[in-house]
């Protein structure tokens, strides 16, 4: 996993998941290239993103999903 220093100097559209309400705490995604995905702080658009490869961010929000971590999603 690497990261960016300054998340808003990506060249990428960032978006929020449907299920997040305007005053929550949430994250946001944005696609980097076909095989990266990035997610900051949506409270700190300029803070650090960290990049992740697609498959094993697939596999970890899937395992979320389906409660492998105990009650986290």
């Amino acid at each position: 996993m690497n990261h960016a220093e300054d998340a808003s100097a990506l060249p990428v559209t960032w978006w929020k998941s449907t299920y997040s309400d305007s005053g929550a705490q949430c994250v946001e995604c944005a696609i980097v290239d076909t095989g990266t995905v990035a997610v900051r702080d949506s409270k700190d658009p300029n803070g650090a993103a960290l990049l992740f490869s697609r498959g094993p961010l697939s596999a970890f929000v899937a395992a979320v999903a389906t409660g492998r971590f105990g009650g986290l999603g």
